[in-house]
């Protein structure tokens, strides 16, 4: 089992065997424990049927059992297929119409739009029931190079593609992070907020277990729990969008709490404020920016703490195997300062989009993955992330395809061309503002029970607008966002935000 994801969790349980690997609601799963379950979860599997390479589905909040569940499917060879648990029905058979699971697991509240969208699943309690019991010993040896997980990513297409990791690369990532000695070396105390079904909370559960940490899942984000979560358990590295941070620097307790145990504090998915920055280093914590995607493993450059509080705005210069560059339409570097996009080559690469050859040939090209995203790089090399390529709207840290909304909207009766754009929102930061056209003016409470219907609660539009003429395209005949971005900015500060 050589540079395995279990050969790693095996070692920490050798290694570490009473420290805990994960923490959840007060509950406390030990790396012995964690292993030991795992494989009678991955024993299980193997009895009734599972082949390496089979997928298994997984819709559910996060739980212990989720965490043995994903352990256990690797090490029996099959293939996580996390299914986000906010999807509905539709969103649920459109991802797994891709992925064709074998076997899939639900928590009770989730069964039913499982089995509304084909499948067949198994409580979780399946897996509850296996915490304790006799050492099991799965017959699979794992394969270095073998599909561990599809994470599905919103991008620029209507429906998500499923990002491949293997045993190999997952390792390959979390290996650079610890010889960047970035504070998360064995032992180190981390918060997980991200659902396990997100490329977040699924890489970080593996990341920082592969190191020997210990997470803290949290269900929710509470910020005067987190605050109080980050000084009781003395955490070392926490991780969050900026409005997270800021919440947490408004909370009243804030000027008086001892985080002096945080050695690592980073923020992605916006602009962290000069005003944020200086709440934080009072109290002693430097707030890295990171900037980084689902296909490189997660994040793929930090600033180092030393510049970060001079230029915040800037993501740093990659990794010990981690290269960046920026290049022109034509493939040429880009110079210092000149725009262009954002390329990323790394062994915690992914192995490419879950069937989808045409796709994957378009970002992977000569071993550089094309981000699609806007960036610039300074003389020193430091990277500073200017805007996105591909069309996303990111809410609270969940990104949302705006053409997945634009098609559920024109879905709708009566709307003949409909645009997503992103509007602020205090919140969750961005969230979805559609306009639409057509021959008159239709029933917007209709239009967002259909949308509720049809999307995740998160990708739901919170501003609708009707333009009576055609939305403004391009001269290639392309609907065109950046005149309808111009036409419509500030909008919806006189409009009434629909629940």
């Amino acid at each position: 089992m050589a540079q395995t994801l279990s050969s790693a969790i095996a070692w920490w349980a050798r290694m570490r065997p009473d420290q805990p690997a994960i923490v959840l609601g007060g509950d406390r799963l030990s790396y012995a424990d964690y292993q030991s379950w795992s494989d009678r979860v991955a024993a299980m599997l193997e009895a009734d049927g599972l082949r390496p390479g089979d997928r298994v589905a997984i819709c559910s909040t996060n739980s212990l059992a989720y965490c043995a569940l994903i352990m256990g499917i690797i090490r029996a060879g099959g293939i996580v297929n996390p299914v986000n648990f906010r999807f509905t029905p539709r969103e649920i058979r459109e991802l797994c119409d891709t992925t064709e699971p074998r076997f899939a697991f639900a928590a009770p509240e989730f069964a039913d739009n499982a089995r509304a969208a084909g499948l067949d699943p198994r409580p979780m309690a399946v897996v509850e029931a296996l915490r304790h019991g006799a050492p099991a010993t799965p017959a699979h040896d794992p394969d270095p190079d073998a599909p561990v997980v599809i994470i599905a990513t919103s991008g620029s297409t209507a429906k998500p593609k499923g990002v491949v990791f293997t045993n190999r690369s997952m390792t390959a990532y979390a290996a650079c992070w610890s010889l960047e000695g970035i504070s998360s070396s064995a032992g180190a105390r981390i918060i997980s907020l991200a659902p396990l079904n997100t490329s977040a909370g699924f890489v970080q559960l593996i990341h920082y277990t592969v190191q020997g940490c210990t997470i803290f899942m949290e269900p929710a984000f509470v910020p005067e729990a987190i605050l109080q979560l980050l000084q009781d358990e003395r955490i070392n590295c926490f991780g969050a969008v900026p409005t997270f941070f800021e919440a947490i620097a408004r909370c009243p307790g804030f000027a008086s709490a001892d985080l002096s145990s945080i050695r690592l504090a980073t923020a992605g998915g916006a602009r962290v404020s000069r005003q944020l920055l200086d709440s934080w280093k009072a109290k002693g914590i430097v707030i890295r920016q990171i900037y980084g995607q689902t296909e490189v493993g997660g994040n793929a450059t930090m600033m180092p703490e030393h510049l970060a509080m001079d230029e915040p705005e800037k993501c740093g210069w990659g990794g010990i195997f981690m290269d960046l560059r920026v290049v022109r339409p034509d493939g040429s570097d880009c110079d210092p300062g000149e725009p262009g996009e954002i390329l990323m080559r790394s062994p915690g690469m992914m192995q490419g989009y879950w069937r989808n050859p045409e796709e994957t040939a378009k970002a992977i090209r000569d071993g550089w993955l094309h981000s699609g995203d806007i960036g610039t790089l300074d003389e020193r090399g430091l990277l500073t992330f200017v805007d996105r390529m591909k069309d996303l709207i990111i809410s609270g840290g969940l990104n949302i395809s705006a053409a997945e909304v634009e098609r559920v909207v024109c879905e709708f009766p009566g709307v003949v061309e409909a645009l997503a754009i992103a509007a602020p929102d205090p919140k969750f930061g961005e969230t979805p503002f559609v306009v639409y056209h057509g021959a008159v003016e239709i029933d917007v409470a209709a239009l967002i029970d259909h949308c509720n219907a049809n999307l995740s609660n998160y990708k739901v539009p919170r501003y609708v607008a009707f333009s009576p003429e055609p939305l403004p395209r391009l001269a290639t005949g392309k609907l065109s966002k950046p005149a309808v971005r111009e036409r419509y900015a500030g909008a919806h500060e006189t409009m009434e935000r629909v629940r």
